[in-house]
């Protein structure tokens, strides 16, 4: 029997790999606190909790933070228009550094020294949940089993895990008939690993919610103020009603909105990719999103965007967005250089208002019309029927200097 090392609180799904690790912890001597973050995925969690006390937690914490989620990390990414590599939306990377403030807080409430999780010594996840942990209490110590040679040497592949599971009695979801893994959360559904590792594999989604088909819809989210001075500020500009103009449906509170989008676009297969994408720690890899509000927000933010923000802020603020969505996926939301990048993207949205009407019809979203108090186009200005405060002469002198060199 291993010597008593103390208390960890364990990043717990539920899932193969978490529930091996959880009885594995225990086979080192700690005593595991498992921390389950509610932040919109399907999952039945009392029987999660009854799962992790049943393999040995000695207390399991089930903290639902999905309008936290919303309003403090997709909301700013929304802000942002966050695309890594031009078309991730970050779904995961943005669900880390939340769930990683709910760890670091068990483990102050434990008084617990150590944090563990399950992700692999190969991905992105592991300086995501780390840094995030260390920037928040940078006396905590990690424990991550996937980069221990004990651990790894024993368990080579997902065979072994499963192994050790039936062993054990653990019931795990995953099959060797269906060897891949899934992350959900509200923002999206990523697929990877297993037979996905082969970049011809095809892989059809999932039927019945995000990815199937349906007739067309059409929504109108809105953008307009929203106040508050709770810790950590709000952002600026965020969308604050989605309506349906069918049947008049209204949606307002974040979490509702973010959920209806979520069932409007998935019945239409709004939002699902396929990709090859550069992981921070060096290598390529593919993974499958699902992610339907996420990109219906996307295009009507980037729609109202273009309509009432000055270009040249635009052409700054794009440069912004960049730069801010690679931090976020290397893991790096809590840097000072992030929180700056959050502050001036936030301030670009002053004049971000408005209504954006748009349908989802078949995986695509069409935007139909825009209006804004703060609008930048003039549409005296730039028709062809009326001249306006506009001298047709001027660009004449324009066009000669712009051809000087």
């Amino acid at each position: 029997m291993a010597q008593p090392k103390g208390t960890v609180v364990l990043a717990y799904s539920g899932g193969l790999d978490t529930s091996c690790i959880l009885v594995w912890l225990k086979e080192q001597g700690y005593d595991v606190v498992a921390y389950l973050a509610n932040i919109g995925q399907k999952e039945d969690f009392e029987a999660a909790r009854k799962k992790a006390l049943a393999l040995g937690a000695k207390k399991v914490y089930i903290e639902d933070v999905s309008r936290e989620f919303v309003e403090e990390f997709i909301w700013p990414a929304v802000q942002a228009g966050a695309l890594y590599e031009d078309r991730y939306l970050l779904g995961t990377a943005l669900a880390r550094p939340c769930i990683a403030r709910g760890l670091v807080g068990t483990a102050q409430r434990e008084a617990a020294p150590y944090i563990a999780h399950g992700a692999t010594g190969k991905g992105n996840d592991q300086v995501r949940f780390e840094l995030s942990c260390y920037a928040l209490c940078p006396k905590i110590k990690v424990v991550a089993p996937w980069r221990l040679p004990e651990f790894y040497q024993r368990f080579p592949g997902r065979r072994e895990l499963m192994d050790y599971a039936k062993k054990h009695g653990i019931p795990v979801p995953v099959t060797p008939q269906t060897p891949w893994s899934m992350d959900e959360n509200l923002m999206h559904i990523s697929y990877e690993a297993g037979i996905l590792e082969n970049p011809k594999v095809i892989h059809h989604g999932r039927h019945g919610g995000r990815g199937a088909g349906g007739v067309s819809c059409v929504l109108q989210p809105n953008w307009k103020f929203h106040g508050g001075a709770a810790p950590p500020p709000p952002p600026a500009r965020v969308p604050v009603k989605v309506t349906n103009t069918g049947d008049g449906a209204t949606r307002s509170s974040a979490l509702e909105l973010f959920v209806y989008l979520n069932d409007i676009a998935g019945k239409h297969g709004v939002g699902r990719i396929d990709i090859v994408e550069n992981r921070f720690v060096g290598m390529k890899s593919r993974g499958i999103y699902e992610t339907p509000a996420g990109t219906i927000l996307y295009h009507a933010h980037l729609d109202i965007e273009a309509f009432t923000m000055d270009r040249e802020v635009r052409k700054i603020k794009q440069g912004l967005s960049l730069k801010f969505s690679e931090l976020v996926y290397n893991g790096f939301w809590h840097s000072p250089e992030c929180e700056f990048l959050r502050e001036c993207i936030g301030r670009s949205q002053e004049p971000v208002a408005g209504t954006v009407r748009l349908s989802v019809f078949k995986g695509h979203v069409y935007i139909l019309g825009r209006e804004s108090p703060g609008s930048l186009y003039n549409e005296e200005l730039v028709s062809m029927n009326v001249q306006g405060d506009y001298e047709p002469a001027d660009a004449t002198g324009f066009i000669n200097i712009n051809s000087l060199r």
